[in-house]
């Protein structure tokens, strides 16, 4: 109430008590929240300096910032996130597109993005999309862009989405995890080459003569990049390579095909695309009566918390989901403070790296 609100400015400044002011005020504001016009009376500033509080404006002097925080804390007040809009032109919230995300990775890298724009200020609006065909990704870019998004990120790891993301380019700021737009618009991603020949040649060093391969679906970039870097590795070393058999990422599918390898006598060795196939393996491996690792030596991807519990315990390549996550969150923010950006920070592709997890579930060849 502005009666109540210059009541309080005035015991403030001839000399009251700090506590009788903030007691008077906290009473007159119970049945109203207090705004921004109520701070700028009581600090004796203007509402455009309270704004530049607001927003951390370097131009604001320390005692009259000091001014402005004292008199929000007298009040109560909490700057919404219209007020933060205002003061700043952003509203401080930020759009995040993500396929597949009931899976370890997308979810975990969620979480960090979580996290981390929490720390910084943000709120997250995300949407989980369950198909990458066009209409559908530029319905959920304009549905954040309507919601007044001040930047996104796109967890594309199918090459259709980075094409209609192309296609449906907002103009707010974007950062890409694993798949680029070729226009130089930030791209995160995991190490998957790296990933996947750290595992074939630790296998290929324990003695095995080849490895088999399960495969992630075809057109994920993740899955591609790990086959592609399986072959590399393979033919560098002059080891037979058979063709890859492909699954879908479900434990489900890593049994239907561990059955056909687990049948072949010649299959010592297998690498596969992601944990939960390889928990599909372990089995058909089982109930083949293929030991693990004394008949079979078995790598997985992505370490998920289960793999460490597994019998035998899973050797697989870690995958940094949380630093994925974070460092997304960090590249949009440094778009949004610097606005066309000529920073390193803003123009370089971020790799990040893996890092080989050696349990039981590998072991030399008999």
């Amino acid at each position: 109430m502005p009666g109540s609100a210059t009541n309080g400015t005035t015991a403030g400044r001839t000399g009251g008590s700090r506590s009788t002011t903030g007691s008077r005020s906290r009473r007159n504001f119970a049945g109203s929240r207090p705004v921004m016009d109520d701070v700028a009376r009581l600090a004796g500033v203007s509402k455009q300096t309270v704004s530049r509080v607001l927003n951390d404006n370097p131009a604001v002097r320390a005692e009259t910032r000091e001014a402005v925080l004292e008199a929000m804390r007298t009040l109560g007040y909490r700057p919404s996130r219209s007020a933060r809009s205002l003061a700043s032109g952003r509203t401080r919230m930020l759009g995040v597109i993500s396929f597949d995300a009931a899976r370890y990775g997308p979810a975990s890298t969620l979480t960090a993005i979580n996290t981390a724009a929490q720390e910084a200020g943000y709120l997250v609006s995300s949407i989980a999309l369950d198909t990458a065909d066009r209409d559908t990704v530029v319905e959920a870019v304009d549905r954040l862009s309507a919601e007044g998004a001040d930047g996104i990120i796109a967890i594309a790891p199918q090459r259709p989405v980075a094409t209609a993301l192309a296609q449906a380019r907002p103009d707010t700021p974007l950062v890409m995890m694993d798949n680029g737009l070729g226009d130089g618009t930030p791209v995160v991603s995991s190490d998957f080459r790296a990933g996947a020949r750290l595992a074939t040649e630790h296998l290929l060093r324990l003695g095995h003569p080849t490895v088999w391969h399960i495969a992630g679906p075809t057109g994920w970039t993740s899955a591609d990049r790990r086959a592609a870097s399986w072959r590399e590795t393979l033919t560098d070393a002059g080891a037979p390579l058979h063709e890859p058999l492909v699954g879908d990422w479900s434990a489900d599918s890593g049994y239907e095909l561990g059955r056909r390898l687990a049948a072949d006598p010649d299959v010592t060795a297998v690498f596969v695309s992601n944990d939960q196939m390889a928990l599909g393996l372990l089995r058909a491996l089982h109930e083949a009566g293929r030991r693990v690792p004394d008949d079979v030596s078995v790598v997985g991807y992505d370490d998920i918390p289960e793999a460490a519990h597994l019998l035998p315990p899973l050797t697989t390549v870690r995958t940094d989901f949380s630093e994925i996550g974070t460092r997304s969150l960090r590249l949009l923010v440094a778009q949004l403070d610097d606005p066309g950006g000529t920073g390193d920070s803003l123009s370089k592709d971020a790799i990040i790296p893996v890092e080989l997890i050696v349990r039981d579930s590998t072991g030399p060849v008999r």
